[in-house]
Parts: C-alpha cells; sequence; structure tokens
C-alpha cells in the first residue's frame, strides 16, 4: 500500500487552493478600502471634537484651516492670537499660530481623498453640490468657539473604488455627525 499522495493529486488541490485564493483577493481588497474610508471620516469626526474640546479649554477659537497643497487637501489645527476668531491676515502675521502638523487623508488613509464621488446627492436638499468638497462656506478655517459652537459645513471623503463618505457640522451646538451615502438607495445613512 502506497504511503502520501500522487503528484497529480498534489498539483490538483494546488491549483484548487490558487483559484480560491484568487477569488478571494477582490472580495478583500472591496473590504479594505471601505473599512480606511469609514475609518478617514471617523479620523477627521475626532479632529473635530479635539478641536471643539481644545476651544473649551482654552476659552480660545480653534480652528482647523483646510488648504490644497502638492493637489491634496491638508488641513492643519490653528489657535486664534488675538480674540476676533481665526482670520487668513492673522494667520500671515502669526497672530494666530499653528498648533499641530499639517496631515493629509491620503497619508493616514491610502487611497482615501476629499472629493465627492459621480452621482453622490448634496447631504442638505438645498446645498449644490460644485465639485468642492471642502463645503465650510467661503472661509478656509473650520472654526470652534470658546462656547463650543462652530462653522456650519460638511467634509465630504471618497475612498476607491465608489465609497463616499461625509462629515457634518452643525454651527450653533458643534455636533459633528458621520454620514454614508448609500449607492443603491441614493441617500445618505448616519454611521
Amino acid at each position: 500500500m502506497a504511503r502520501g499522495y500522487s503528484l497529480l493529486e498534489t498539483l490538483v488541490a494546488v491549483t484548487l487552493l490558487v483559484i480560491v485564493s484568487g477569488m478571494a483577493v477582490p472580495i478583500m481588497s472591496s473590504a479594505v478600502d471601505h473599512a480606511r474610508a469609514a475609518a478617514a471620516a471617523r479620523y477627521l469626526a475626532g479632529r473635530l471634537a479635539l478641536s471643539r474640546m481644545d476651544a473649551v479649554k482654552r476659552s480660545a477659537f480653534v480652528a482647523l484651516r483646510f488648504e490644497m497643497k502638492d493637489g491634496r487637501h491638508h488641513f492643519r489645527p490653528y489657535i486664534d492670537g488675538n480674540g476676533d476668531g481665526l482670520r487668513a491676515t492673522d494667520v500671515a502675521r502669526n497672530i494666530d499660530l499653528p498648533h499641530g502638523l499639517s496631515e493629509a487623508l491620503e497619508f493616514h488613509f491610502p487611497g482615501v481623498t476629499f472629493g465627492i464621488s459621480d452621482g453622490v446627492l448634496p447631504v442638505s436638499p438645498d446645498e449644490e453640490l460644485n465639485g468642492d468638497p471642502i463645503r465650510i462656506g467661503r472661509s478656509e478655517f473650520l472654526s470652534f468657539s470658546p462656547l463650543g459652537s462652530a462653522t456650519s459645513g460638511t467634509l465630504y471623503i471618497r475612498g476607491r473604488p465608489k465609497h463616499q463618505y461625509a462629515v457634518r457640522i452643525l454651527g450653533v451646538t458643534g455636533r459633528i455627525t458621520v454620514l454614508r451615502f448609500d449607492f443603491q438607495h441614493r441617500r445618505w445613512i448616519d454611521v
């Protein structure tokens, strides 16, 4: 009686293993992309909440400044130095100072950017999407006051291949929510 497996049996088993593994790679890749986009949205919401708490703790305006550098949206925290809120002129004169490093979502979450995918509806029905994913008015600062209120706005986050999130900030209360766009039902869902 022969012990072990024949070469043919081993080749068939290895071939089946390779085929099944090859089918699992795209599924795992999509799950990783989805997890990265969701984590990026939660990370940004956490950075905003931290800035809000910092403003209350310091009794000063604290803001995240959003700027385009090297084709990417970067954000960086700033602290008001003279009590009149965060202003670009005060930053240029070193009155309102940075309070941390400049970051881009892509640094922490590869494949995730500030952006709006095709077919995405605005979070608010009265809002018009014009391609700008940083929807905080004409300013580049998303500010938090010493009382906890904030600049109202929506920050759109896009992951590959088609994962869309939004971080929404409500002005009076400073409440921060994370939403996910459901492409199948064409609506936003709280996460």
